[in-house]
């Protein structure tokens, strides 16, 4: 079996996502739900590479004509649910450092209230 120059592009860097995502496993960098989620992935556009017409099958049974606009339509929503999940956790953060700010204010406030009244 010849495989294209783009097939292996793909094997070689899913495999190489594949070994990211497991050192950052190992060093708990992500949490195993969100690895067992881009090990999924990694491996998928893995099989897709060495064998292209399992989208084809894959479209046909949910009535979409071809398996690359399968893969489009799929990559679109996933990439706006990460999105969606980023904008989230930034939000989360941005309300995190307002909190944050707020009580080293009133603290360096109430510290230098004691300093002015020991004058």
């Amino acid at each position: 079996m010849m495989f294209s120059a783009i097939q292996l592009l793909i094997i070689l860097f899913a495999l190489f996502a594949v070994t990211r995502v497991v050192i950052k496993v190992r060093s708990r960098s992500i949490p195993m739900t969100w690895a067992t989620l881009w090990i999924i992935i990694w491996v998928g556009a893995g099989v897709v590479a060495l064998l292209p017409q399992t989208t084809d099958l894959l479209a046909a049974r949910v009535g979409i004509g071809r398996g690359a606009d399968l893969l489009v339509y799929l990559s679109v929503m996933v990439l706006f649910y990460l999105i969606f999940r980023l904008v989230v956790k930034v939000e989360s953060m941005q309300q995190d450092m307002t909190k944050l700010v707020r009580a080293i204010s009133m603290k360096d406030l109430d510290n230098k209230k004691g300093e002015d009244s020991s004058e």
